[in-house]
């Protein structure tokens, strides 16, 4: 389960940091450099997902959705500076039980 979480983890992390500095690049007039890592880790992110051991990507891709909006409102918090509110809380937190039940929840 842990490793579960840590792929989840760098997954998102990459997503966010890659698009992000695609933003710096395009939004903030970064160089062109900032694009082209922004890139090339948007590329990776493509790939990280499929070390999951879950057998299918639907439930792979909805499980992450849900613990990539918990990591875009830390990102906002901790990189933009942007305090998070209780609704933003809240909402991460139904992400949390969402992301937990699709994955662990007992099948037949």
């Amino acid at each position: 389960m842990l490793l579960t979480i840590l792929i989840f983890i760098i997954a998102g992390l990459a997503e966010i940091g890659g698009g992000y500095m695609v933003w710096l690049w395009l939004r903030e007039s970064k160089p062109l450099w900032y694009g082209i890592v922004g890139s090339l880790i948007l590329i990776i992110y493509g790939i990280i997902p499929t070390l999951q051991s879950f057998p299918t990507f639907g439930r792979v891709y909805a499980a992450y959705g849900g613990v990539f909006v918990i990591l875009a409102v830390l990102w906002g918090w901790f990189v933009d500076k942007k305090t998070p509110d209780m609704y933003d809380w809240i909402g991460a937190a139904i992400c949390i039980v969402g992301v937990s039940i699709m994955l662990w929840a007992p099948r037949s």
